[in-house]
């Protein structure tokens, strides 16, 4: 079998999504996701123009052997708009190779661990009867787990908080990049947060009870010393994770944060290779992967980085936003089915416009997820729905504290 076309298709029908089509002289297709939010064109021209002629002619059966060219040629090595290409070609020749046998492709990663898979859904409100309606929304969806995310007194915007308006007025919900010309200016007060969130806990705990897992995101914002304050402060609450306290480049600033916590703390969703997570893994600095196998070079290198993260008891929590398409998070639950250190998969549900696009199979049925059983991903693409909508420039926001310094958003 041999590759004789990859097509690279960019289409905006909720947001903007990037989908390699790679097709065999047997008449095999396979679909890779290689969307990178706010930069998508950057991976759709690294495809185009690097990529696809070195995939012509190849066998798509040799997933590790092309997995390894493409990092190892190139030279220069990692980053997101790398590791997000090879991804794309990747989780397509999985497809591909899956499809040829017969099979859903989780049976190829070893077959099932586990029944269903485990999803957390994403509550927010402006004050807490709209958080309360909002977690009473997602249980009644059939969620098990909620992120809890809240707005601040004196601060106009805060991350997941879908009801506040965005740069154009209209609600953010999931999908906080926006259709701009240029990034909307958000602010921020590290303070006001740190005194704020505890409390919301508090009443979100003492309104639904100590049974349901809750989750929050931090996003980068905080300082290690800030981080360590705040997941002592939420440990009479019980959470599930604290996801992204402070910015995890610097690998080592977990140490402090751990000495101080034991909130359970999930890191990773802006990593790109194993090598990303070496201390904190190493160390048991987390608990939780947070990568998306879109961002993290594919189906290939992400299984290879949770066998290391299992050799700690370290799980998986895979990135699963609506900036992942359908074909990243189909290849997420394959994996999420196959591994045994799962831990829990993030699941936003996609806009009915993107499953026009992207024909599923998986399923979401009282909490937990699955990726069905028709043979490779369980996704097709419907090319003529894609056409006919294009892509569109959107922006994620950037932060500002109150002095005009930017800050990590």
């Amino acid at each position: 079998m041999k590759i004789v076309a990859a097509d690279v298709i960019v289409s905006s029908p909720d947001r903007n999504f990037v989908t390699l089509k790679i097709t065999t002289d047997e008449g095999l297709t396979g679909l890779g996701d290689g969307t990178l939010n706010g930069r998508e064109l950057s991976v759709a021209s690294y495809l185009a123009d690097h990529v696809v002629p070195l995939l012509i002619g190849r066998d798509p059966h040799r997933v590790e052997d092309t997995w390894q060219f493409l990092y190892r040629s190139a030279y220069w090595r990692r980053g997101p708009v790398t590791m997000a290409a090879i991804a794309a070609v990747d989780v397509a020749l999985w497809d591909i190779k899956a499809k040829a046998a017969g099979m859903p492709l989780y049976q190829l990663l070893g077959g099932a661990s586990r029944t269903g898979i485990m999803a957390y859904g994403h509550a927010s409100g402006r004050d807490l009867p709209e958080l309360f309606d909002s977690i009473r929304q997602h249980l009644d969806l059939g969620y098990r787990s909620i992120r809890v995310q809240t707005s601040v007194p004196g601060i106009n915007a805060v991350y997941g908080v879908a009801a506040q308006p965005g740069v154009d007025g209209k609600r953010y919900d999931y999908e906080p990049a926006q259709r701009t010309p240029l990034p909307a200016e958000e602010d921020w007060d590290t303070r006001a947060y740190l005194r704020h969130l505890p409390g919301v806990f508090e009443a979100v705990r003492n309104e639904f009870g100590p049974e349901l897992p809750l989750l929050h995101d931090g996003h980068h914002r905080m300082t290690p010393i800030q981080a360590a304050k705040l997941g002592k402060a939420l440990e009479p609450y019980d959470l599930f994770w604290l996801e992204d306290c402070t910015p995890a480049e610097n690998q080592e600033a977990l140490r402090l944060v751990r000495q101080h916590t034991t909130t359970p703390l999930a890191i990773g969703e802006v990593f790109n290779t194993v090598w990303d997570y070496q201390t904190l893994i190493r160390e048991q600095l987390i608990d939780y992967v947070r990568s998306a196998v879109t961002h993290t070079g594919g189906i290939t290198a992400m299984r290879k980085l949770l066998d290391f993260a299992a050799q700690y008891q370290i799980k998986s929590g895979i990135h699963g936003p609506t900036d992942i398409s359908p074909v990243g998070m189909a290849a997420a639950l394959h994996l999420d089915l196959a591994i045994h250190n799962f831990g829990i998969q993030e699941y936003m549900q996609h806009g009915a416009l993107t499953n026009e696009v992207f024909r599923q199979s998986f399923n979401f049925t009282d909490g937990y997820l699955h990726p069905g059983e028709r043979p490779g991903l369980g996704v097709e693409l419907d090319e003529e729905a894609a056409a006919r909508f294009p892509y569109q420039p959107a922006y994620l926001p950037f932060n500002r504290l109150q002095d005009g310094t930017v800050h990590d958003w």
